[in-house]
């Protein structure tokens, strides 16, 4: 037993106390007392240098070759970190280097792929400082080690008849040799690297022959987005091509970024560090791969759902085992297994890292335990006998010893986030605690495709509470607490004022005890947004942290941070990835719930009415109802004395959808017909407002007042689509 656990261990036992049923338990505050302040579990816990040097943070110079003038290099107290971090992980270990190189047959020839567009749709040269042979000192050597494994680029072979395409987006696409041509799992995000991995696979190994099917293993757009760089819808529609995805594909494929997706895809943009230079400085790769793609995005209906938990299916002559896994990396999820090949596709269920429980974009909290059962069944089922494990991200594992070894410590490691979080949750341990008490066993942190190159220990061990016990750490102070921005100034009256804090806080950076200062600053950034040297000092914080950090998403979230308060809100113009065709698989009832969401309520006081929707080409029916400053709708009934009756086609809703032709438009030319009072669709369009895709995160960060993009009253805006 390591010296941390002993620790623990003799915290929880050495010192019984009775409580009630006779149970023996320390109390939460001696717990507490006696864990190792960890900080990140996949890290090297810092030991802080003398404060020599406090005052230093303000009057240092920019980095040489950092993007932003203000700047910093990492500081004493970050490299002595990096440099624990790099003598205590495994770097002897380089089995991922040579499977990564394994089977390798030509590079893609060129660094960009432009979108039809015009714009750059992949940019691999900016990434190219990684085949340097030098360590960085701003990049955690954990991650970049993994950057460096993403720069595969090119065609490789899994086994003969199984060939992957890797590095021309975020996921890589993989082809299986069929009886009449290729089967085709997953075909990226966006069309343009879709086609130049299906140009450069056909230059060298597919002989001409068609695309005969295109499995989605999963739900999120980077496992389908770039369908029609592969694939003419014609084709499918005629029966030549097959597309085949697991159970309610099409529901959470649109659903997940539909309710939130503003909020969603504003986080995703310091998760995924949109606005960073790609730079040792900044953006450093995003551990899965390297970045999503900005391409086009595009969507073709499945035509083939896998129903069942089990579904054994021939796919043009090749059989195949299908097993759902659903509410696992994604809601819909599959994975597949190729008896003939004892090739095993485990979708994104195992990749080459520790994946999100909580992913920092929102989404529902996944369930680790069900995520464990599932990879413990794909174990029992074909890991015995499976001689290649390939998947959508990072490269495939070969030889049966290999897999099992993999797959059981997966397996394990997702049980063990489930099991030990929840071990100290009901020892009193909070959501607001459990980041510095939780730690991966050692076996596991030794094994380079459970470190966190996308989901971290951090996060993911607060995700488990709140999946069972919710945002509330039970203390009633911070019940109903008050906004941050409104407590703020109180903290500073009490801390002394900005000048004392300023002090401390200029203390505490030069003793390298960054997470303690950013504790004070941020009250004072919040109290004072446009206190200068509190912006410049808590930016320079989040540097640090941010260079610290092994896991992509906290690295990209603390910089991105320091961008914007450096910087303020980029407002560069961002490509969208929602295209026709999500608006098109939108379901109806999806778009009269997003049009609830979108309507201002405080507009709608006062408002009542009943409308009945037909679309009489799809046979749907609705009621929608406004009511009590709530917007509702229910499928499949109508109302017998509805204020508004709307006749209109579902194929010519979506052009409404989409934004391309107003209703008013529609109900003018005589596409949509409409009995009873007219004005109510006015009254409703009152009420809808537009959100603003860059609303501030950090106060006082925006350049003006929001520039948001009119759309019409009844457009479906959802988020971009999410990749993972």
């Amino acid at each position: 037993m390591d010296q941390g656990a002993e620790t623990i261990c003799t915290s929880i036992f050495s010192k019984p106390k009775v409580i009630g049923r006779g149970l023996l338990m320390t109390t939460r505050r001696d717990f507490m007392k006696t864990v190792p302040a960890m900080g990140a579990a996949f890290a090297v816990a810092p030991t802080f240098l003398s404060e020599e040097g406090s005052a230093q943070a303000q009057s240092a110079t920019p980095a040489e070759g950092h993007f932003h003038p203000k700047g910093k290099a990492p500081s004493e107290h970050t490299l002595k970190i990096l440099a624990e971090a790099r003598e205590a992980l495994p770097f002897s270990d380089t089995r991922d280097f040579d499977e990564q190189a394994r089977g390798f047959i030509a590079a893609m020839p060129e660094d960009e792929i432009m979108a039809d567009a015009g714009n750059i749709a992949w940019d691999m040269a900016s990434f190219r400082f990684f085949d340097e042979d030098k360590d960085w000192p701003s990049i955690h050597p954990s991650l970049q080690r993994v950057s460096r494994l993403n720069q595969n680029y090119g065609l490789y072979e899994v086994v003969p008849g199984i060939y992957q395409v890797r590095g021309l987006d975020l996921s890589d696409v993989s082809f299986v040799r069929g009886d009449n041509g290729w089967i085709v799992i997953d075909p990226l995000l966006t069309t343009e690297p879709a086609r130049a991995a299906w140009n450069l696979f056909q230059e060298h190994v597919g002989d001409g022959l068609p695309v005969t099917a295109v499995i989605y293993s999963h739900s999120h757009g980077d496992h389908w987005g770039g369908v029609r760089g592969i694939v003419d819808e014609a084709d499918v529609r005629a029966g030549k091509v097959e597309i085949i995805a697991p159970r309610d594909f099409m529901q959470f494929t649109i659903s997940e970024n539909v309710y939130a997706g503003n909020a969603m895809n504003r986080r995703l943009s310091y998760q995924y560090g949109q606005q960073l230079p790609i730079n040792p400085f900044g953006f450093a790769g995003q551990g899965l791969g390297h970045r999503v793609s900005l391409g086009a995005l595009g969507l073709i209906a499945p035509t083939k759902i896998i129903e069942e938990d089990i579904e054994y299916i021939d796919v043009d002559g090749v059989r195949m085992v299908f097993q759902n896994t659903p509410g696992t990396e994604a809601p819909s999820n599959m994975n597949t297994y190729i008896p003939d090949m004892k090739a095993l596709w485990m979708a994104e269920n195992i990749t080459g890292t520790l994946h999100n429980i909580y992913t920092l974009r929102g989404a529902p909290v996944r369930d680790p335990l069900r995520w464990s059962k599932y990879i413990s069944r794909a174990l029992h089922l074909f890991g015995e006998e499976a001689e290649v494990m390939f998947q959508s991200h990072h490269w495939p594992r070969w030889g049966n010893d290999r897999i099992q070894e993999i797959m059981r410590a997966q397996r394990d490691m997702y049980a063990h986030f489930n099991n030990q979080v929840l071990h100290f949750a009901n020892q009193g341990v909070t959501i607001n605690q459990i980041q510095n008490v939780y730690e991966m066993p050692k076996s596991l942190q030794n094994e380079w495709h459970c470190r966190g190159y996308h989901g971290s220990p951090e996060h993911n061990s607060r995700g488990v509470i709140q999946r069972y016990l919710g945002f509330w750490d039970a203390n009633p102070a911070t019940l109903i607490p008050p906004s941050p921005e409104d407590s703020a100034p109180l903290y500073v009256e009490m801390m002394g004022g900005s000048d004392k804090i300023m002090a401390k806080g200029q203390e505490l950076f030069g003793a390298g005890e960054y997470k303690m200062a950013v504790e004070i600053l941020n009250r004072l950034f919040l109290a004072e947004n446009d206190n200068q040297l509190a912006r410049d000092l808590l930016a320079d914080c989040y540097e640090q942290l941010g260079y610290q950090q092994e896991n992509p998403g906290l690295r990209n979230s603390f910089l991105s941070g320091a961008y914007e308060l450096r910087s303020g809100i980029s407002d560069a113009p961002v490509l969208s990835s929602t295209s026709p065709d999500v608006i098109r698989a939108m379901s109806t009832e999806l778009f009269l719930n997003y049009l609830g969401i979108k309507m201002d309520s405080r507009k709608a006081e006062g408002m009542r009415f009943t409308i009945n929707l037909v679309t009489p080409d799809n046979g749907e029916k609705f009621i929608i109802e406004l009511e009590n400053a709530t917007l509702t709708n229910i499928e499949g009934y109508q109302a017998n004395d509805p204020d508004l009756t709307l006749v209109i086609n579902r194929s010519d809703l979506e052009m409404t959808m989409m934004g391309a032709v107003e209703l008013e438009q529609q109900i003018a030319d005589g596409t949509a017909k409409i009995e009873g009072d007219a004005n109510v669709l006015s009254q409703l369009a009152s009420t809808m407002v537009d959100f603003d895709p860059l609303f501030e995160i950090l106060p006082g960060t925006a350049a003006g007042e929001a520039q948001v993009v009119a759309s019409n009253a009844y457009e479906a805006v959802p988020g971009a689509t999410i990749p993972e």
